[in-house]
């Protein structure tokens, strides 16, 4: 089955955390309270779940599928599923229960031994490919930061963007001089591909060049970044410098810590705080926070005007 290759990604795409129970099973309540409101929200294109900000990998595959199933039954945009696996059969296998369960995209994960050992050339391109000519499921590219050896060559995103089922782009490079150089290029080769930005520490810098946004950050503050992108398409500098420095004290509090990891903790204790999650419930390897941080994070959204 071959899904649709126009889903509209130019807007708000938030990648909502998943909600746990205090004893630690997967909340699909809560999931469905979270997704609805952040749904609610006019432009909010997608929801983009089983990624970083969502523990995806620390769910099993069938908790994987039934929160695929049970938020494509609460909300009334799309579910775009994060595929992580390993080996390229193994993401397709991913990819072909997401497609049953009702996503209408996927969001490709590299296979994660290249994040330490690189990856052979051609190896990416044939991912992209087997995901969407054996599972039918279209593929955002995923441009992971460029610290990694999981980070494509300009080579590489080009090859793959012009594949067949490669529709969007997800961009994370965090290297601003390769962003600054890379992403013209994305686009004037490949006009029909939308560029999205993940850069959730570096929103201001990369808003004027993206369609849209696909960040973890749009759990806590989906109104704002909607702003934000709409002042990055008119081009209005002070209107997204406004919202930037609005947001700093939580960007701060969320995204400039020890981990990028622990910005998932903290996204939750933030949801917490403005009363859409009951409690911040993580799964192991993720650890709790501090409840100084907690405070932290709370009155940084206090002075965001946020609670």
């Amino acid at each position: 089955m071959t899904l649709d290759l126009n889903l509209d990604l130019r807007g708000l795409n938030p990648a909502p955390v998943t909600p746990f129970t205090p004893d630690g099973a997967v909340d699909h309540t809560a999931l469905a309270k979270l997704g609805t409101w952040l749904a609610g929200h006019e432009d909010v294109k997608s929801l983009v779940i089983l990624g970083h900000a969502g523990e995806g990998t620390f769910l099993t595959q069938e908790e994987q599928v039934a929160t695929i199933a049970n938020l494509t039954e609460a909300v009334d945009v799309p579910v775009i599923a994060g595929i992580t696996g390993e080996g390229t059969a193994v993401a397709v296998a991913e990819a072909k229960r997401a497609v049953a369960a009702g996503a209408k995209a996927g969001l490709i994960y590299p296979s994660h031994g290249w994040l330490r050992f690189g990856y052979q050339d051609g190896a990416p391109q044939d991912r992209y490919r087997a995901i969407y000519e054996e599972a039918g499921l279209p593929c955002i590219l995923f441009q992971y930061p460029d610290a990694t050896k999981a980070n494509y060559d300009l080579d590489t995103q080009l090859e793959i963007a012009a594949q067949e089922g490669v529709f969007a782009t997800k961009n994370g490079v965090r290297n601003m001089r390769r962003w600054d150089t890379e992403i013209p290029v994305l686009r004037r080769e490949n006009p029909d591909l939308q560029i999205l930005s993940c850069h959730d520490e570096y929103l201001l810098h990369t808003m004027f060049d993206v369609d849209g946004l696909l960040v973890g950050y749009g759990n806590i503050a989906p109104a704002e970044l909607i702003e934000l992108i709409a002042a990055g398409k008119a081009h209005d500098y002070d209107a997204a410098r406004a919202v930037h420095d609005r947001l700093l004290p939580v960007t701060k509090a969320v995204y400039h810590r020890g981990s990028h990891m622990e910005g998932t903790v903290a996204l939750k204790l933030a949801l917490k705080a403005r009363g859409i999650l009951e409690h911040a419930t993580v799964r192991s390897p993720l650890i709790d926070l501090s409840a100084e941080a907690e405070e932290e994070i709370i009155q940084a959204l206090e002075s965001a005007s946020l609670i």
